[in-house]
This record gives structure tokens, sequence and C-alpha cells, in this order.
């Protein structure tokens, strides 16, 4: 019986772990991710991306605001109305204390707090330190974690200062 609980004990832990990886390693790319916003840097922000994943939910957002407001429109938002709300500068990264934009990238220690993994394999980055609202959304490829999705307008998110 102690052989029992002690082997259930170990698996636990292993998989308290990897949960606590898989946290810090959506910390890393969506700090990459806010890096490439903050720095305007394009081809870092499409290698953080699924850009048909993010297309998707963009245009299913979308989608959802035009019905609840009566209107139909038939297709949907054309791709290049998608393609500019899924951009660095579609993105607004200020202080959570000042509410200014940052000048300085967030760093994985900064943003993990923020990180809420989700029980199917994605992570939620929320909008504030203390936010309840999934701003972003990453999920785990091949490639590694990999923006799958994003609020489709008025995008900020509040960062703290280290050690916050």
């Amino acid at each position: 019986m102690l052989r029992k609980s002690l082997t259930i004990a170990a698996i636990a832990a292993s998989l308290g772990s990897c949960g606590g990886s898989a946290r810090h390693d959506a910390a890393e790319t969506a700090a990459r991710l806010l890096s490439a916003v903050v720095h305007g840097d394009r081809t870092a922000f499409e290698a953080a991306i699924d850009r048909g994943a993010v297309r998707d939910d963009v245009r299913r957002q979308v989608a959802q605001l035009a019905q609840a407001s009566g209107l139909e429109v038939d297709g949907g938002p054309s791709e290049f109305a998608l393609d500019r709300m899924i951009a660095p500068e579609a993105i607004n990264v200020v202080d959570a204390r000042s509410g200014q934009a940052v000048d300085k990238a967030p760093t994985p220690t900064q943003v993990a707090p923020q990180i809420q993994m989700n029980g199917d394999g994605r992570a939620c980055l929320r909008d504030a330190p203390h936010g309840k609202t999934c701003a972003l959304t990453f999920a785990r490829s091949d490639e590694g974690w990999r923006l799958v999705g994003m609020k489709a307008m008025g995008l900020t998110i509040e960062v703290a200062e280290a050690g916050d």
C-alpha cells in the first residue's frame, strides 16, 4: 500500500511539474509576442502566431458581433480586414499602474502570473495582472506554443513591472 501511495505521489508530482513547465513555455511565447508588438517587429510577430487559427477566431468574433447588432454579412470580414486586425499595431501593451504604453517588452516572469492554463492544452494570457478576460490564447503545436486566438477589437494588455 505504501509503495502504491509513493507511486501515485510521484506521478502527481511529475504531472504538476509538466504543468509548470507548460506555463513557463507559454509565458515565454507570450513574452516574445508582446516584445514583437512593443518593437513593431512583424517577422517575430508572425513567428509566434498560427495565422490561420487566429483568422478563424477573429472571423467568428466579428460575425457574432455583427449578428448581435442585427447585421448579416455574407462571407464575413475580408482577409484584408482580418489581417489588419491581426498585426502588432492591433495590440496595445501598457503598464498596469500608469496605463501608459510600455517602451520595454515584458519578460516571461512578468507575464507568467497572467497565464491561465486551460484543461484543453491551451493557455490564456489574461488582459491584466488580476484580470479575468482572456486576451490572447496560445496552443502547443509541433513548433512549440503559438498564438491561436485573440480578442478581436480593443485589445490592450496590461503588464506589471518586474517584482509586482
